[in-house]
């Protein structure tokens, strides 16, 4: 990758990261992404679990 030259691709394997720039800038989108990501599917199948109790007759 020539200096200058914007990345074409955000996937992991296309990234250059030997330049700490992209390395940490990228890094740290991955790992946000990976949070958010985690939170919603907590968030999900805690709701999915909740309504088939509540079908089921268990009350809280």
């Amino acid at each position: 990758m020539i200096h200058g030259e914007t990345v074409q691709s955000p996937l992991p394997q296309d990234l250059p990261w030997w330049m700490p720039d992209h390395f940490i800038f990228f890094s740290v989108l991955y790992l946000v992404l990976f949070i958010i990501g985690s939170g919603v599917g907590y968030c999900v199948l805690k709701s999915l679990k909740d309504a088939t109790c509540q079908e089921a007759g268990h009350h809280h």
